[in-house]
Formats: C-alpha cells, structure tokens, sequence
C-alpha cells in the first residue's frame, strides 16, 4: 500500500500539487467563513481547468472554468455591502422546494449530458462526470450565497468524485477529495451553529 502511494506521488505532476494545495486551502477558509477562500479558489480552479483537459475529463475542466467566474462572483458576494449596511452576508437555509427543484435540474442535466457524451466524445465514465459536474455548479452557487445545506451536497459530490478520479489515476486529487468530504461535514457543523446564532 505505501509503495503505491509512493508510485502515485511520484507521477503527480507539479500542476496537480499546485491545483491540490489551493483546493484544499479554499474549502477549509469557505468552512470558516473566510472570503479569501475565493482568491485561493482563483488559483486551484485555474490550474484544474488544465489538468483535467489532458486528462480527457471534459465535464471537470470545463467545471472548473466555471469556478474561475464563480470565484470572483464569490469574492464580490462575501465582500459587499449589504442593503441594511451590514458587511456580512448572513447565512441562509433553503427550503424543501429549492432542494427539490435543484435536485431535479441536476438529475435531467445530467442524463442530457451523460448521455451526449457517452454518443459524441470518448469522455471516461459520461454520466458520473456529469453528476459531479452539474451538481457543483449548483453547489457552489450556493456556497457563494451562504446557503447552510451546500455542505451536504459536497459531501455526496465529493464522495462519488474519489471514485472518479481513481479511475483516471488522480491519486492526489482523490485524497484531496477525501478530505473535502470530511472538511464537509466538519464545514456543515460550523455554518450549522452560526446560523443558529444569527437567527438566535
């Protein structure tokens, strides 16, 4: 086990580690409601949208071109006034509808997807591809909007995620997934209890 560990960091490339260590530092700032996660998100997104084109994973790199937008959109959400002159964008919880219509949106994208690749491309495993990729764009909007739940839907993201990038020998991105499914749950705990006191 630790040989192959030892064979995988060794074909990481340079790229990945730079990817890995912004990706990391970003959810762990996010968890603790700190804005300069988006700056950080700027950098690992930037090189991910690289890596994850030579790595014939079209849904991810286009994925994480969409993150670069979302990053500086996060950055201006987190930062600006708001109406009643509070700095703080308060976090929110969505209701059973919101979740609903979002979950629907994802599933029929991503069969729409899914299968459009499957017929068109040579993209690795079409439909998980599109599931983490259309449930992540949903996600990180609600990241950028403070929505408490986004935690729980990165935990299931993340998750299926390790799987694929195991598959397309990622090996450090799967472990950094791994931590993001723990660092979510952890994240989800800490908004959990904020939110409780705002609304206190």
């Amino acid at each position: 086990m630790l040989e192959q560990l030892a064979q995988a960091w060794a074909a990481t490339s340079d790229l990945e580690v730079v990817s890995v260590s912004f990706g990391l530092a970003y959810v762990i700032l996010a968890a603790r409601e700190n804005s300069w996660c988006w700056p950080c998100a700027l950098i690992g997104t930037g090189t991910a949208v690289v890596l994850f084109y030579e790595g014939m994973l079209p849904m991810e790199s286009a994925l994480n071109a969409y993150y670069l937008i979302m990053a500086v959109y996060g950055w201006w959400c987190w930062q600006r006034k708001l109406p009643d002159n509070s700095s703080h964008l308060p976090i929110r919880s969505w209701s059973a509808k919101e979740h609903i219509t979002s979950i629907g949106t994802v599933a029929f994208l991503c069969l729409l997807s899914g299968y459009s690749l499957s017929q068109h491309t040579d993209a690795a495993l079409p439909y998980l591809d599109s599931f983490t990729t259309w449930s992540a764009v949903i996600t990180t909007w609600m990241v950028t909007r403070k929505v408490l739940e986004n935690w729980l839907y990165w935990i299931v993201i993340n998750s299926a995620s390790i799987y694929l990038f195991i598959s397309r020998e990622f090996y450090l991105y799967a472990i950094l997934f791994l931590l993001y499914v723990i660092i979510a749950v952890w994240g989800y705990f800490q908004w959990r209890s904020n939110y409780r006191s705002q609304t206190a």
